[in-house]
C-alpha cells in the first residue's frame, strides 16, 4: 500500500515538473515576443494589417499637330463571375435576364449563356471567365445585368480593372507613334518615354473588413505626377492620305513592304509617315519604320545628288552634250544600260537628267572625276549627303558612301555606278532631307516630329525648326535642277503624273535589288515637291519588290502615290481659304440649324433615323435627347444600334457607326 502511495506521488512530482518547465518555457517565450523580438513582429503585423501602396501615374497622351489624339491610356476591364456566392433564390429568380443580357450584348445565345454558368455552379466554380477588354461604358452597363446588379458578394461579379495604350486612329502611323512596352521602345512612345511616364506615387492604406483597404492620413504620402503630353508635328488629314494611297499601291503591286513621308518644306515638320509591311497572309500593316531605319541602294533618285555636285564644280553645264550611244556602255568588266531601247543617242545633260539616262550621267561624272573621284565623293559631303540626320527617334539606319581613301571598297566602277545610285546606301528620310532642301531654297531643316512637350496648358519644352545647312549649294545650281525636276514630270519619266493644274517637281528612280541571287527584284521610288513654283511640301515614295508581272519602274510603281498625296493634299488642303459670298453662307447655316433643332424636337420619345446624317450632328442630337453615344470611326452615320422608331428612355446607350 505504501510502496503504491509512493508511485502516486512520483508520478505528481513529475507532472509537476513537466508542468512547471512548460510554464517556464511560455514565459521565456512571452518575455522574447515582448521584449527580445517584439519589434519585428510589431512590424510583421503592421505589415498585414497597415501597408503602402503604389498610385500608378497617368500615362502622357500623345496628340497630332491639330490636336487629334495619337496614342492614350485607357481603363479596360477583363469581367468574371463568382457562380457559388450567389443564392439559390436570386440564381433561380435571374439567371435567365442575366443569359438575356449577356447574349444581346456579348453575342451567343441566351441558353448558351444560362447553360455556361449552370454548369460552372455546379462545379463550383468561383472565376469563371465572361469577357475581357470592355470599356468603362460597357462595364457600367454589364455591372446592372440580373445578378451582377447584387454587386461582388451577393451577385459574383469580378471586375479586373487594368490600364492598356490604345491608339484611336487605328494602325495608321503606328510604328512612328510606336510603344514602350515588351516589344521594347520604338518611335515616339519609345524615345519620349521619360516625359509620357510620370511618377508614381504612394498612399498608406489600413487593412479592414472583407479584404478591403482604407486610406490612411500619413505626412508621407507622395502624390503621382501624370506624364507629360507629346504634341507631334503630324496633320492627321495627311497622315490618312499618306496612308491609304500607299495602301493601295502595295496591294495593287502585291510588293513586300514600302513608305511614303510628307514633310513641310520651310519647317522640316513631317506632316504624314507610312510604314507598311505585308505579314503571310498578304495584309499590310506598320510592320517596321523603313522610312527612317531602311537604309538601302536608292537607284535614280541619287542622281540629283550627282547632277548638283557637277553643277556645282562648274564642270558641266546643262546644255552640255553627251552621246548615250545605242544604250549599252561599258565600264571596264561591267556594262551600263538605258532603259530606253536603242539609246537616247546625243542629248543634252539636262535631257539625261529627265529621261533618267544612266549612260548619260556615267559619262559627264566619269569624264570630269574619273581621274580626281575623290573629288566628287567631297562634293557629295558639302552638300552632307551621306551623313545621318541624328533623330530624336532612334534606329536611323546608317548611311554609306564609298570613298576612294579606302582601297578595299573602291573599285574601278566604284566611282559609275554610284553616280546612278549603286554601291551608295541612304534611308528613305535623308534622302527626302537632300531633296526638301532644294525646295527649300537650299536651306537643309532637320527633319521634326514634334512640336512641343506640355502638362496641361503650359509648354514644357518647344522643339524649333533646326537648320543643318544654311545653303548646300548655290543659287544658280539649285535654278538649274528645280527646272530639270519640273521636265521630268512635263516630258521626261514621270509624265504619267502631270496635272496641268499644279505643277510637280521630282525624279523617278528604279533600283535593282537582291540581283546578286539570280532573282532580281526591284525598288521603286519618286522623290519630290509640290507646287512646284512655291514648294509647299515635300515627299518620298519607296516601294520594294512589286510584282515584276504588273510593274516595277519608279514612274509606274512610286509616282501614282506621290501624286495622289499631292493631289489630295492640294484640293483638300488648301494653302488659301477664300469666301466669295458669306451672306449665302450664313442662310444655309440658318437653314441647317433650324432643320436640325426641328429635328431634336420631334424626336424625343422615339430614336430618329440617323443614317447619312454627319456624325457631329448624330451625336450632338442624341446627347440633347439626353441619351449616351458611343461612336467608332469618322464622317457620316452608317449604322445605329437602335433602329428608327423605337421607344427610347435616358438609360440606353446608342452606338453608332461612322463611314
Amino acid at each position: 500500500m505504501a510502496i503504491e502511495k509512493k508511485n502516486i506521488l512520483n508520478r505528481l512530482y513529475l507532472l509537476a515538473g513537466f508542468m512547471l518547465l512548460f510554464a517556464i518555457a511560455i514565459i521565456y517565450k512571452l518575455v522574447d515576443i515582448q521584449f527580445v523580438k517584439g519589434s519585428t513582429y510589431r512590424q510583421k503585423a503592421e505589415e498585414r494589417t497597415v501597408k503602402n501602396f503604389e498610385i500608378v501615374a497617368n500615362r502622357g497622351n500623345v496628340y497630332t499637330a491639330d490636336g487629334s489624339l495619337l496614342a492614350t491610356s485607357v481603363s479596360k476591364f477583363d469581367i468574371r463571375m463568382d457562380a457559388v456566392t450567389v443564392s439559390d433564390e436570386n440564381f433561380q429568380k435571374n439567371i435567365k435576364g442575366l443569359a438575356q443580357s449577356l447574349s444581346k450584348m456579348l453575342g451567343n445565345s441566351e441558353g448558351h449563356w444560362e447553360s455556361y454558368i449552370r454548369k460552372a455552379r455546379k462545379n463550383q466554380n468561383r472565376y469563371l471567365f465572361i469577357t475581357r477588354n470592355l470599356s468603362y461604358n460597357e462595364y457600367m452597363r454589364i455591372k446592372e445585368f440580373p445578378i451582377f446588379n447584387l454587386g461582388t458578394y451577393k451577385g459574383g461579379l469580378i471586375a479586373e480593372q487594368r490600364t492598356v495604350r490604345e491608339h484611336p486612329i487605328g494602325k495608321i502611323a503606328e510604328r512612328a507613334v510606336g510603344y514602350s512596352d515588351y516589344r521594347g521602345r520604338v518611335g515616339i512612345e519609345g524615345n519620349f518615354h521619360e516625359f509620357l511616364q510620370g511618377k508614381n506615387g504612394k498612399r498608406l492604406k489600413q487593412r479592414i473588413a472583407k479584404g478591403q483597404w482604407k486610406p490612411l492620413n500619413d505626412n508621407n504620402e507622395v502624390e503621382p505626377v501624370d506624364g507629360k503630353d507629346i504634341i507631334t508635328t503630324i496633320d492627321l488629314k495627311i497622315q490618312d492620305i499618306a496612308h491609304h494611297a500607299l495602301l493601295g499601291q502595295l496591294e495593287a503591286y502585291q510588293a513586300d513592304h514600302g513608305c511614303a513621308v510628307v514633310m513641310e518644306t520651310k519647317t522640316g515638320e513631317i506632316k504624314a509617315i507610312s510604314n507598311l509591311g505585308r505579314n503571310r497572309e498578304g495584309n499590310y500593316y506598320e510592320r517596321l519604320n523603313y522610312a527612317i531605319g531602311e537604309s538601302h541602294e536608292p537607284g535614280s533618285t541619287f542622281k540629283l545628288m550627282s547632277m548638283m555636285v557637277a553643277l556645282e564644280d562648274k564642270v558641266i553645264d546643262t546644255a552640255d552634250v553627251v552621246d548615250t550611244g545605242n544604250g549599252a556602255y561599258k565600264v571596264y568588266d561591267r556594262t551600263v544600260r538605258d532603259t530606253h531601247r536603242g539609246g537616247y543617242g546625243e542629248i543634252s545633260a539636262a535631257r539625261a537628267f529627265e529621261v533618267s539616262s544612266n549612260i548619260g550621267l556615267v559619262k559627264l561624272i566619269e569624264d570630269h572625276y574619273g581621274n580626281d573621284p575623290k573629288k566628287f565623293i567631297d562634293g557629295l559631303e558639302r552638300m552632307r549627303v551621306g551623313k545621318k540626320l541624328n533623330l530624336p527617334i532612334k534606329g536611323e539606319g546608317v548611311p554609306y558612301l564609298p570613298n576612294p581613301d579606302n582601297k578595299k571598297n573602291w573599285y574601278g566602277t566604284s566611282l559609275a555606278w554610284m553616280t546612278h545610285g549603286y554601291g551608295v546606301h541612304i534611308t528613305p528620310l535623308q534622302t527626302l532631307t537632300f531633296y526638301n532642301a532644294v525646295a527649300n531654297n537650299g536651306e537643309m531643316v532637320k527633319p521634326r516630329f514634334i512640336k512641343e512637350i506640355r502638362t496641361q496648358d503650359k509648354v514644357i519644352e518647344r522643339f524649333d525648326k533646326e537648320v543643318l545647312n544654311p545653303k548646300i549649294c548655290s543659287q544658280e545650281t539649285l535654278d538649274k535642277v528645280r527646272e530639270m525636276m519640273k521636265n521630268v514630270v512635263k516630258r521626261g519619266t514621270a509624265t504619267n503624273i502631270y496635272n496641268k493644274n499644279y505643277e510637280l517637281a521630282g525624279k523617278t528612280g528604279t533600283c535593282q535589288a537582291e540581283y546578286w541571287t539570280g532573282k532580281t527584284q526591284y525598288i521603286s521610288s519618286f522623290a519630290g515637291y509640290f507646287p512646284a513654283d512655291d514648294p509647299q511640301y515635300s515627299c518620298i515614295v519607296i516601294i520594294h519588290k512589286p510584282d515584276k508581272s504588273k510593274g516595277y519602274y519608279g514612274a509606274d510603281v512610286a509616282g501614282p502615290v506621290f501624286k495622289q498625296i499631292a493631289h489630295k493634299i492640294y484640293t483638300e488642303t488648301p494653302v488659301v481659304d477664300s469666301v466669295n459670298d458669306i451672306r449665302k453662307d450664313i442662310e444655309l447655316v440658318n437653314k441647317d440649324y433650324k432643320n436640325y433643332y426641328t429635328k431634336v424636337n420631334s424626336q424625343n420619345k422615339t430614336m430618329p433615323n440617323l443614317k447619312n446624317m454627319s456624325g457631329m450632328d448624330a451625336v450632338s442630337m442624341l446627347e440633347n435627347m439626353g441619351l449616351t453615344v458611343r461612336f467608332k470611326g469618322v464622317g457620316r452615320v452608317v449604322s445605329q444600334s437602335i433602329k428608327p422608331g423605337e421607344k427610347i428612355d435616358s438609360k440606353i446607350i446608342v452606338e453608332l457607326t461612322l463611314s
